[in-house]
């Protein structure tokens, strides 16, 4: 349940991390309009959920070579 938590959190800060990066200017000058534009994106109304969960995966895959590397080597 512990590892679970962990995941979200790292889920979670990855997101919020990507959308005000992405789009921070957006977040500062109007944030609610931006919002309601997530309707009408070319990307599609979840594409901020599939994009996060793509790099999530970069990420996980990243953390699981290195845990095998140090585990072979140490």
């Amino acid at each position: 349940m512990q590892e679970l938590r962990r995941e979200l959190i790292i889920f979670t800060g990855l997101f919020l991390f990507l959308a005000l990066t992405l789009h921070f200017k957006a977040w500062l000058d109007h944030p609610i309009r931006h919002l309601e534009a997530l309707q009408t994106s070319p990307l599609g109304l979840w594409h901020p959920l599939y994009l996060t969960l793509a790099v999530y995966l970069l990420i996980w895959i990243f953390r699981i070579l290195f845990h095998l590397i140090k585990r072979f080597f140490g």
